[in-house]
């Protein structure tokens, strides 16, 4: 444990929607909800005027209208994400080598390594997490952050929870365990829906039941390397350290065999195992995968590999397994084989991209890539009607299905060879409504066009 509270966590508040707002002026202090807006879409994020009205991430899109149908439903923007996210990390790794992005509007800061000297008690603190807020809003164009800061990682993000939204909350040293007692038992990482029922059931429900109940009892109910993980984070003992981030390219797990297996029901078998591992290592990593690879190799170390892309990511197990079985049926196993392998590619942040797909998530974006026949030391290849007068309050929000397959996906910013730069109001029947106005411009006019009018383009 630390002696002195140094670890930071920031959280970027509602980032999605408040990019989008910022960049939209005729949503400013209107209910924003992003994220897939096709029949299986689903929340990534609600800005705060939607969450008034109980929408919240990961939420169904169609729960999402039912509950505020007068909000602007966007099907967002990554690459504006990504910018303002760079940005901000790049303020946070001025202030410190040791930052740990857990998506792209989340990180710790370790400030024990802070490239200038600074001032760890409160008063500092306060005036550190000033000049950040200050800093951050001013690279990113008015975007709000909340901030915590603790002993350790897990402290200073429950302290981030407590001062949310655009606030901020410091755990001085030796305040954590009084400021958790209180708290209900879900705060601690660990303890979702399952784990808090059986919690429940032995009286415990605040973090001072855990506190106070005797771990052999713990132990008994949900196993030993749970309970005694849960049972010190009630006590606030966390020495994880801030790690600098370092960028999976792909996961993968293989199998050699001893001798060579031709049954297609044992390797079948064998790949659905690897798979549950590959999407274990996906969901700790929080990360979700767009390729699932399957490996062969052969008697005589001849090796293939199929592939398949799809349109978003994911980190279901039971998916990546059904494509790497499908994969596998792919290649004659006569010879027999004698290595096999599952992997995944395309990784991204997990709950944010994938959250974006406005249809089946499991639809194939690409032919599978197939190299076959290469030897073991060689290459191997891996709306209604959106005329004049609609209500000028909120996009078009119907038939995505249509906008999506036109190239016109509602809040995607376009420009216009007359009128200038806008953003998809909403889209069908043939037409495409344009809102134009940029960050740096009062709310727009709304006009029409024909979906494949020349002088109207994707930026």
């Amino acid at each position: 444990m630390r002696s002195q509270p140094s670890v930071l966590h920031l959280d970027l508040d509602a980032f999605f929607a408040s990019v989008e707002q910022r960049d939209k002026p005729s949503l400013r202090g209107k209910p924003v909800i992003v994220g897939g807006v096709g029949a299986r879409g689903v929340v990534s994020t609600a800005s705060y005027e939607a969450r008034v009205f109980g929408v919240h991430s990961a939420m169904p899109g169609h729960e999402a209208r039912r509950r505020c149908p007068h909000a602007a439903f966007l099907s967002g923007r990554f690459d504006a994400y990504r910018v303002a996210s760079r940005q901000v990390m790049t303020v946070l790794r001025d202030l410190s080598p040791l930052v740990e992005p857990l998506s792209l509007d989340e990180a710790f800061v370790d400030l024990a390594a802070a490239r200038r000297p600074v001032d760890l008690s409160v008063p500092g603190l306060e005036r550190l997490i000033g000049e950040l807020k200050a800093e951050v809003a001013a690279v990113t164009g008015g975007l709000t952050a909340s901030i915590g800061v603790g002993s350790s990682k897990f402290i200073a993000k429950v302290a981030t929870e407590l001062g949310k939204p655009d606030g901020h909350h410091i755990v001085p040293a030796g305040g954590e365990v009084a400021l958790l007692s209180p708290m209900s038992a879900r705060v601690i990482p660990g303890v979702g829906p399952v784990t808090g029922e059986k919690l429940r059931r032995i009286g415990v429900e605040t973090v001072a039941d855990l506190q106070r109940i005797a771990l052999d009892d713990l132990v008994q109910v949900i196993g030993r390397a749970h309970g005694t993980g849960l049972k010190a984070l009630a006590f606030a003992e966390d020495d994880r350290a801030v790690e600098p981030e370092r960028e999976a390219k792909s996961i993968s797990v293989e199998d050699t065999f001893d001798r060579d297996l031709v049954d297609l029901a044992e390797l079948a078998t064998i790949v659905d195992r690897d798979a549950h591992q590959v999407a274990a290592r996906l969901t700790a990593a929080r990360l979700l995968a767009r390729t699932v690879t399957i490996k062969i190799r052969l008697h005589g170390f001849v090796t293939h590999t199929r592939s398949r892309t799809l349109t978003g990511g994911t980190d279901r197990a039971a998916l990546i397994s059904r494509i790497a079985t499908d994969l596998l049926g792919e290649v004659d196993l006569t010879p027999g084989v004698r290595l096999v392998g599952v992997g995944v590619a395309g990784l991204t942040d997990v709950l944010q991209e994938d959250l974006f797909s406005t249809d089946d998530p499991e639809a194939v974006a690409a032919e599978p890539e197939v190299a076959d026949d290469v030897p073991a030391d060689g290459p191997v290849a891996v709306d209604p009607d959106p005329a004049a007068g609609a209500d000028a309050d909120r996009p078009a929000v119907t038939e995505h299905r249509a906008a999506r397959s036109a190239g016109w996906p509602p809040g995607a910013d376009v420009e216009h060879d007359v009128h200038g730069r806008g953003w998809v109001w909403g889209a069908g029947r043939g037409r495409v409504t344009v809102r134009f106005e940029t960050a740096d411009t009062p709310p727009g006019p709304v006009r029409t066009f024909a979906d494949d009018d020349p002088a109207l383009r994707r930026v």
